[in-house]
């Protein structure tokens, strides 16, 4: 099973960038397709971004398309997302996951991470 920690989050102002990391152990993440999730305050886990597994697709919550850039590095074991023109709705927990299908539901990730916390303020 892989192992994943996410890093990179902070409290930033609203325009600002932010890059999260995310990083896999005990298998190689190049075996998985891997996606970025977030959840706000009192409400569902949703899906960000998805990424297959060479990553030469990708796939965008609509809200995000434009300002968020999903991509890996297989050879560093790392995934990340880099965040642009960040607004006070992009605020939550982001997490990571991995999945044996290129997909946005939820229910086929798992092997999250602690998350790390993007607060985004106006």
């Amino acid at each position: 099973q892989v192992h994943l920690a996410e890093s990179g989050g902070g409290l930033v102002q609203a325009g600002d960038s932010l890059t999260l990391s995310c990083t896999a152990s005990g298998r190689s993440l190049s075996q998985y397709f891997m996606g970025w999730f977030r959840q706000a305050p009192g409400k569902e886990r949703e899906f960000v971004a998805v990424i297959t597994l060479s990553g030469g697709s990708t796939y965008y919550e609509d809200s995000v398309k434009g300002r968020f850039t999903i991509s890996r590095d297989n050879a560093r074991n790392t995934l990340y997302l880099e965040m642009r023109s960040l607004k006070p709705e992009d605020t939550g927990v982001y997490y990571c996951g991995a999945s044996e299908s290129v997909t946005t539901s939820l229910s086929a990730f798992g092997s999250w991470g602690q998350g790390t916390q993007v607060t985004v303020s106006s």
